[in-house]
C-alpha cells in the first residue's frame, strides 16, 4: 500500500511508503523546471525519459536528469511499452513535448496504463482533446494538466472565499496575462520560440493557447463559473508573425456573469504578469502572481484587507498543507508546481491502491480542464475570424 489506512483531510497530505517512480517525455527548459518541483515534494524520482527523438542525445540529456542511460529513449512509444512491462518501472509520465505531440504521447502512455500529468494546451484540436479524454477514461488512469496557476496558496484561498459567499454573488470577473518576452526584434527566430509561432506544433494560437488558457483556468477555477461565450480580436501588435502575439476578448460566464481577459506577450515591464480580480455584490478580491504571497479581499464599505501566505492570520487549515515557509519566507513558482505534483502524487498513489481519496483532499487540474481549455481556444479563434462576433464554448 502507498497511502497509510487512515487519511484525514483535514491534516497535511498522506505520507506514501516510498517515493514514486516519474518518467518526462521531452526533455526541454519546462522539463527541468517540473522535474526540480516534483522532487521538491518529497514524492517522486524521475527515473526514465524519452528527452529526444534522437537516442543518442536522449541519452546525453539524462545526464542532466540523472537518469541512467539504460532508462533514456529515442521513442516515446518504446519508453511506454517497456517502462509498462518493468517491475519497478515509472508510475506516471510528466508531457513537456511542443503541443503537436501531446495527443500521440499522452495516448501511448494511456494505453500501456500509466498515469499522465500533460502541459497546456492538451491538444491542438478539440476532437483530439475529447479522444484522449475517453481514453483517460476508458483506461482508469488519472491524468492532470499543468494549469500550475491553481496551485498557489492565495489562489486556493481565494477560492475558498469566493465559494464562502463572503464576496455575495458574483457580478464580475477580470483577468489578464500580461508578458514582455516577444518585445525584442528578431525574438522569433530563437528556437526555444519558433515552434511556439508554427500553427503546425502550437495549433491555431501562440499567445492565446499558452498563457491565455492559464487566464482562463484561473478564472473559472477561483470563480466557481464556467465560461460559457466570447468575444475575440487576435493582433500581432510586434514584429510580423505567424500567430497573435496580443488577444482582447469580452466574457460571459455561467449565469450571465460578464467579464474580460487580456493577453500579450508585448507589454514592456510585466514577466509574470498574471491578475484577477472577481467582484461580487458585497465585496471583491484581487491576486497578482508577481505578488503572490498576498491576496487582497475587500468588503464594501469596510476596511481593505491583505491575507498573506503562511499560517494562520486567515489562511484556511486546507491552504496550510500547500505551504512550505513561514510567513516572511517567500514562496513562488517552483513551489505551485511541487504542490501539483504533490496533489498528483496522492490521487497516483490511489489509483494504485485501489481506494478512494476524501473529496476536498485535492483539487488539481484534470483531464477535464484540459478539454475545457481547447474549447476555449477553438472558441476564441472562431470568434476572431468572424470579426470578434459573439462566439459559445459549446459552438
Amino acid at each position: 500500500m502507498l497511502l497509510p489506512k487512515e487519511i484525514n483531510p483535514d491534516n497535511e497530505y498522506p505520507r506514501l511508503s516510498r517515493p514514486l517512480r516519474l518518467g518526462i517525455v521531452g526533455g526541454g527548459r519546462i522539463a527541468q523546471t517540473q522535474s526540480l518541483a516534483a522532487s521538491m515534494s518529497g514524492r517522486w524520482t524521475v527515473v526514465a525519459g524519452a528527452l529526444s527523438s534522437d537516442e543518442k542525445k536522449s541519452k546525453e540529456r539524462g545526464r542532466d536528469f540523472n537518469i541512467n542511460a539504460d532508462r533514456c529513449y529515442g521513442d516515446f512509444q518504446l519508453m511506454a511499452e517497456i517502462e509498462s512491462s518493468k517491475n519497478e518501472g515509472i508510475d506516471a509520465v510528466m508531457v513537456t513535448t511542443p503541443n503537436h505531440l501531446h495527443r500521440d504521447v499522452a495516448a501511448a502512455f494511456i494505453a500501456a496504463g500509466i498515469d499522465v500529468i500533460c502541459d497546456k494546451p492538451l491538444t491542438n484540436t478539440l476532437a483530439d482533446a475529447l479522444d484522449l479524454e475517453q481514453r483517460a477514461q476508458d483506461s482508469g488512469v488519472v491524468f492532470a494538466v499543468s494549469y500550475v496557476m491553481s496551485c498557489y496558496p492565495m489562489v486556493r484561498q481565494a477560492r475558498e472565499i469566493v465559494a464562502s459567499g463572503v464576496l455575495g454573488q458574483i457580478n464580475q470577473i477580470h483577468v489578464e496575462f500580461l508578458q514582455d518576452w516577444m518585445v525584442p526584434e528578431g525574438i522569433e527566430e530563437n528556437p526555444h520560440i519558433k515552434w511556439r509561432l508554427d500553427p503546425a506544433r502550437s495549433g491555431p494560437t501562440s499567445c492565446v493557447g499558452d498563457i491565455g488558457t492559464h487566464a482562463i483556468h484561473l478564472a473559472q477555477f477561483v470563480s466557481g463559473l464556467d465560461l460559457e461565450r466570447l468575444k475575440a480580436d487576435f493582433h500581432v501588435c510586434g514584429a510580423p508573425k505567424r500567430l497573435e502575439d496580443t488577444a482582447f476578448m469580452t466574457l460571459e460566464f455561467a449565469d450571465q456573469v460578464p467579464g474580460t481577459l487580456i493577453t500579450s506577450r508585448l507589454a514592456s515591464g510585466n514577466r509574470g504578469g498574471l491578475r484577477l480580480r472577481v467582484f461580487g455584490e458585497l465585496g471583491g478580491l484581487e491576486w497578482d502572481m508577481e505578488n503572490c504571497e498576498r491576496l487582497k479581499l475587500n468588503i464594501f464599505g469596510k476596511p481593505d484587507q491583505v491575507i498573506t501566505r503562511g499560517n494562520g492570520h486567515g489562511v484556511s487549515p486546507s491552504v496550510e498543507r500547500l505551504v512550505r515557509t513561514g510567513r516572511g519566507f517567500p514562496e513562488g513558482l517552483i513551489e505551485a508546481w511541487a504542490n501539483l505534483y504533490t496533489e498528483f502524487s496522492v490521487s497516483v498513489a490511489a489509483r494504485r491502491d485501489r481506494r478512494a481519496i476524501p473529496a476536498d483532499l485535492v483539487a488539481h487540474p484534470l483531464i477535464s480542464d484540459g478539454v475545457k481549455g481547447v474549447r476555449f481556444i477553438e472558441a476564441a479563434v472562431a470568434s476572431n475570424e468572424r470579426g470578434g462576433t459573439w462566439i459559445s464554448l459549446d459552438h
